[in-house]
């Protein structure tokens, strides 16, 4: 069995690791972490760390003893060098709340790139981790809407970066970008996502630490994340109806399978096929077929399969990058934000208009 620890940091990564003890309770009420036993394989253990109050009180499937308020009025307000200070002030007493949980095969530490506690902390408490403990760790990214405004955009890139340089053994992209194609209400739609990002790595969780037929593990995971740049996605399907096994493998590696706008055959760089389902769906067949075309264009592809008698196919794919024109674009815009930040600033701290106003009352005082 796997110790397996998830951290969410800021509202976005809150939500995310809510809505994967949500799908582990079987998406029962709210009161379900109070009498309901969760359904994962492994040994699991959650924290969600937010500055925001609120954020964390919003959580309805994570146990209170599983959040971590760091007082700092009611944010940081998307400064990310707020929350750098704040992290540092309170390093000590989040790394102790984590040391208590025990020792751990793999963590995985959730964010959002935009916000600011958790695009500040995420990249800090990762270094953190990787310097006090000896296993994995692992960024779940999740990037802005490009138009979500310069602050955001900034903050992505630079929150990309740190993570980075912060010793992670990779970062699994998502993109806000899909909830476009998901339609809906705001709302609706970033329920959406979070649901997407939960059920892929519950469905990874189980993967990992499961007897398949033909096996993957964790030591699989650990050499595909190795691969490419440091960079990777996951794609997902699941069949709703009867549907042939290499039409679902398909699915699951198309754009609309995937958190990351990617050309899997152009950009990827290595790959984990991990498919469960019934037997008679299963074509052993069809499945090689499917996995030798994948690797003729990527490399070393690990693939895993799951029998679940009277269950319909579902097939999840993690693709490591060498490279990702997406996330090129999204630094061309970056820049472009930050320069126009920039520009803004220096527009304000040049104009002597409003202190000439002001002058006009120097020496003066109100008369009532």
């Amino acid at each position: 069995m796997l110790n397996i620890l998830i951290i969410g940091t800021g509202q976005c990564g809150n939500r995310i690791l809510d809505a994967i003890n949500r799908e582990a309770f079987g998406k029962k009420s709210r009161f379900a972490k109070f009498y309901s036993q969760q359904k994962y394989k492994s040994n699991v253990q959650t924290i969600a760390i937010n500055t925001a109050i609120n954020d964390l009180r919003e959580m309805s499937f994570t146990k209170a003893k599983d959040r971590i308020h760091i007082p700092h009025l009611h944010g940081v307000g998307a400064n990310r060098n707020v929350g750098k200070h704040v992290f540092e002030d309170n390093k000590t007493h989040i790394m102790r709340q984590i040391q208590e949980r025990g020792d751990f095969d793999v963590c995985f530490v959730i964010t959002s790139a935009s916000g600011g506690t958790g695009s500040s902390f995420s990249p800090m408490l990762i270094k953190e981790l990787k310097e006090k403990g000896d296993f994995p760790v692992y960024a779940v990214v999740v990037l802005p809407f490009r138009e979500e405004g310069t602050l955001y955009l900034q903050n992505a890139a630079f929150c990309l970066r740190d993570i980075r340089e912060s010793g992670a053994d990779g970062t699994i992209l998502a993109d806000n970008q899909f909830l476009k194609q998901m339609g809906g209400n705001v709302e609706s739609a970033y329920n959406g996502i979070n649901d997407m990002i939960a059920r892929r790595l519950l469905f990874l969780l189980e993967a990992l630490d499961s007897e398949m037929m033909m096996v993957t593990d964790l030591g699989d995971f650990k050499t595909v994340m190795s691969g490419g740049a440091g960079l990777a996605t996951i794609g997902f399907f699941e069949a709703e109806s009867e549907v042939p096994i290499k039409n679902a493998i398909r699915e699951a590696l198309s754009p609309s399978g995937l958190l990351f706008s990617t050309d899997v055959y152009q950009e990827a760089s290595r790959s984990m096929i991990i498919i469960k389902g019934d037997k008679e769906y299963l074509s052993i067949n069809d499945i090689s077929s499917e996995v030798e075309a994948l690797s003729s264009s990527v490399g070393h592809v690990f693939k895993g399969i799951i029998v679940r008698k009277g269950e319909l196919p579902q097939v999840l794919v993690v693709l490591t990058l060498e490279s990702a024109s997406e996330l090129e674009n999204l630094y061309s815009i970056a820049v472009d934000a930050i320069n126009y930040e920039r520009q803004k600033k220096e527009r304000v701290e040049s104009q002597k208009d409003v202190d000439r106003a002001f002058s006009q009352i120097d020496g003066m005082d109100p008369s009532y």
